[in-house]
């Protein structure tokens, strides 16, 4: 998922859910093994780094493992960062390394705001889940998952930083960083800057499902989720048309349509793989207060009454409150899945390189030919035709 702090998108993150095992299993394995690849354009490798979820551990069953040092290791330093962010305090690798501390020698942790409490709880079941994806193809399964919502044709060749940690805040699962790296201390970085990283927490994953397997198939999911990010990123840097988009003066509106494109399709991906396309009995009341939340969110921002930072904030919950209450992601979704349903997955994926004025028409067609669709607002469509004009 995507968080802004300012002006800049300098993170993205995943939320927890129960897995629905078999269905999501069987979707994940037919999608990995029975789909060619359809675009040989697209090569997107994940190098996958075990160091601070492997030490982390280690101290967790007290074999050994010295805090300073596991502390220090870069997936552990972003993850502690972002722990800082998303819990709006500052902290330090001094504060993760007291808390390592802690656990070492059997001492009260104070406020666990890495959540070792928890994670070392359940050592056991992040070691079995990390021997599994070490095990298992895991790198070729998320690329084939993420693979079918680009176009055919475009050319993505990357290769991603993962980053498993085995602590970090509680809210967060996996996440998205642009980071550059002085020495082994990482900067976050705006859109377009440093080097697109993937950090995935284990505490959380070994919550996915009663099973290995099932853990293993939740942790893919989330981690597809994070690799559209990423992948979605790189063909943005090399893209002129996005390049142009990203070179004007953008809006408060122009940032959140952005956020919802990039929300939304990575929401659907995960979205079908853990329900098997089988909604839930609320879901038109959950997608009408989205829609309701964004249209009366997208009128704020360009309303003029509201200051910089709380066009910020409202930009930021509409992808990191509660995952049914985040109505940017939520909207997103829906758009993406009725773009797909009936426009078919070439239209969808063809957002992808003329970016969100087009994902946004598109639902505005589906729209118009069924009257039962939530709307987008007047202003949205007025803002939209105005900036973007065909």
């Amino acid at each position: 998922m995507t968080v802004y702090y300012g002006d800049d998108v300098v993170m993205r993150r995943g939320r927890s859910w129960r897995v629905y095992g078999v269905t999501l299993m069987v979707w994940i394995l037919s999608t990995c093994h029975s789909v060619s690849q359809p675009n040989s354009g697209f090569d997107v490798r994940l190098d996958l780094n075990y160091d601070s979820a492997e030490r982390t551990i280690e101290l967790y069953e007290g074999r050994s493992g010295v805090p300073s040092t596991i502390a220090a290791l870069r997936g552990n330093q972003i993850a502690a960062t972002t722990t800082g962010l998303l819990a709006r305090r500052a902290l330090t690798l001094g504060d993760l390394e007291r808390e390592l501390e802690s656990v070492r020698f059997g001492h009260p942790l104070q406020d666990d705001v890495f959540k070792l409490g928890d994670a070392r709880e359940h050592a056991g079941a992040i070691k079995e889940l990390l021997a599994e994806i070490r095990r298992r193809n895991f790198n070729r399964r998320v690329a084939s998952t993420v693979e079918q919502f680009f176009p055919a044709g475009v050319s993505i060749s990357t290769a991603i930083p993962v980053y498993f940690v085995a602590c970090g805040h509680h809210n967060i699962d996996a996440y998205v960083h642009r980071i550059r790296w002085h020495g082994d201390t990482p900067v976050f970085v705006g859109e377009g800057e440093g080097d697109l990283t993937i950090v995935v927490n284990l505490a959380k994953a070994v919550y996915y499902g009663r099973t290995v397997d099932e853990r293993f198939i939740g942790t893919l999911s989330v981690v597809a989720h994070e690799v559209f990010h990423a992948a979605f990123g790189v063909y943005k840097d090399s893209s002129p048309a996005w390049r142009e988009h990203y070179s004007r003066q953008l809006s408060h509106l122009d940032r959140l349509l952005d956020l919802t494109q990039n929300e939304g399709i990575a929401h659907f991906l995960t979205f079908e793989q853990r329900t098997g396309g089988h909604l839930p009995r609320d879901w038109n009341q959950k997608v009408n207060a989205a829609f309701n939340d964004f249209n009366r969110n997208a009128e704020a921002l360009v309303s003029g009454r509201i200051t910089h930072s709380q066009a910020n904030e409202l930009i930021r919950k509409s992808n990191t409150s509660a995952y049914w209450e985040s109505y940017g992601a939520i909207t997103g979704l829906f758009i993406a899945r009725q773009i797909d349903g009936t426009l078919g997955r070439t239209a969808l994926a063809e957002t992808i390189t003329k970016g969100p004025f087009d994902f946004y028409r598109k639902y505005a067609e589906v729209a118009s030919r069924n009257s039962n669709l939530p709307p987008l607002s007047d202003l949205v469509m007025e803002h939209l035709n105005s900036v973007d004009p065909r």
